[in-house]
């Protein structure tokens, strides 16, 4: 039998055609040259842990990071407590506005007697003034104690003259109460020009003085009693002349209080 010839350049039947590589696999992978190594790092330690030279940098970061977490949090801890406070202390201070009505008690000088100024005399003066001062309290439920450590200064064109205090005692609520205090000076000297002006003020019949008064009282709210409160009464006061019988020509009184 023949051999069957197939024609120059014509396609190798399917029979004959080569079969196709296999593709490579992992352990397929170029073998490295002999001299060189190769390292294989993880990749969460690629991007996690940094190098050496940056580890010291990088702690320092991270501390002052959370250093300031805490800081932070510690401040709005702080502000949120004060808050708070201030909050409560408001809604105490309505419930006892609306609950006591409280009112601010009156101050006024209703008397003085004057003695111990000899203007023509040129040694030192001792004063002495008997001042009677009105407290007025018009609270329903409200009572002040006056507490000692008071104080009452007598003043002529800024010179303090004399000196005196009030005495200590409990007013109750709806009370109007006169006390006299006595005010005594030692051995003031005036200059030559102030004692012209007393001298021409009492022959003008308005001789000007100022009334200094600082009082510490605890206000009583039922059973309760409050801290130490300075109530302030500053008087200006007029008088006809520098005797015991001078009479108080005009008055104008204006208090407050320090809180704390």
């Amino acid at each position: 039998m023949a051999e069957r010839v197939h024609p120059r350049g014509s396609p190798p039947s399917s029979d004959e055609r080569p079969s196709p590589k296999p593709a490579p696999t992992m352990e397929d992978k170029p073998i490295p040259q002999p001299g060189t190594y190769v390292i294989q790092i993880p990749k969460d330690q690629v991007y996690r842990v940094p190098p050496p030279e940056n580890a010291r940098r990088y702690a320092h970061l991270s501390k002052r990071k959370s250093s300031r977490g805490t800081c932070f949090r510690c401040c709005c801890c702080f502000l949120t407590t004060i808050l708070s406070l201030l909050l409560a202390a408001a809604i105490a201070a309505a419930v006892i506005y609306f609950v006591f009505k409280p009112e601010a008690p009156n101050y006024s000088v209703d008397n003085v007697a004057i003695k111990g100024f000899n203007l023509t005399s040129p040694s030192p003066l001792n004063p002495e003034f008997d001042v009677t001062v009105r407290a007025h309290n018009p609270n329903d439920k409200i009572g002040i104690y006056y507490e000692k450590g008071s104080s009452v200064k007598i003043y002529y064109e800024g010179v303090n003259l004399c000196n005196g205090a009030l005495p200590a005692f409990y007013q109750p609520t709806n009370n109007v109460t006169l006390f006299k205090t006595a005010l005594k000076g030692s051995r003031i000297e005036l200059t030559n020009a102030t004692l012209r002006s007393l001298s021409n003020g009492q022959k003008q019949g308005t001789v000007p003085f100022t009334l200094k008064l600082r009082a510490p009282v605890k206000i009583k709210v039922e059973s309760i009693k409050t801290w130490k409160i300075t109530v302030k009464v500053t008087c200006k006061l007029t008088v006809d002349k520098l005797t015991a019988a001078s009479k108080i020509v005009s008055k104008d009184c204006d208090y407050g209080v320090d809180l704390w």
